[in-house]
């Protein structure tokens, strides 16, 4: 599978995502550092929303094969600069999460990345595993075996 990197600002859903793209029980934890699992690197929201830590993303993002920008739903307004994506020779998807909320605006959170210069974008209920499959399918290389199909789903 191809490895990503998730970022966002905080409480946009990079944890809870990252426990749903895993096949893990949802439980809410706040990342406190840059945490590497098998193919998902999970940042803190904080790194996004700092100037000087942002460089670590940058870091971070060139052991990922695609980056993920996340957006909440509820977000009153985006971090991400317009045409950002091209400062990146990595593959970048849109994510926009917490699709659910009944307060959120998925149109305006998707607009947002668009903006951002993402071509691809995702809806996901991290909650109740909605859109999921779909970011697992777009990281699937030739080959792999997602992990439902392991366990003969």
């Amino acid at each position: 599978m191809k490895k990503i990197i998730l970022m966002g600002r905080s409480e946009a859903g990079k944890t809870t995502l990252t426990q749903a793209l895993r096949g893990e029980k949802i439980t809410y934890k706040k990342t406190q550092y840059i945490n590497r699992y098998d193919v998902i690197i999970d940042t803190p929201g904080e790194y996004l929303q700092t100037g000087r830590l942002g460089r670590a993303l940058a870091l971070y993002s060139y052991e990922a094969d695609v980056v993920g920008l996340l957006a909440s739903s509820t977000e009153p307004f985006s971090l991400y600069p317009p045409n950002i994506t091209c400062m990146v020779n990595r593959d970048v998807i849109g994510i926009v999460t917490k699709i659910d909320e009944a307060c959120g605006d998925a149109a305006l959170a998707a607009r947002w990345l668009e903006n951002a210069g993402c071509k691809k974008i995702f809806y996901v209920n991290s909650k109740t595993g909605e859109g999921v499959s779909d970011i697992l399918e777009y990281l699937r290389e030739p080959g792999d075996v997602l992990p439902w199909e392991a366990q003969g789903r």
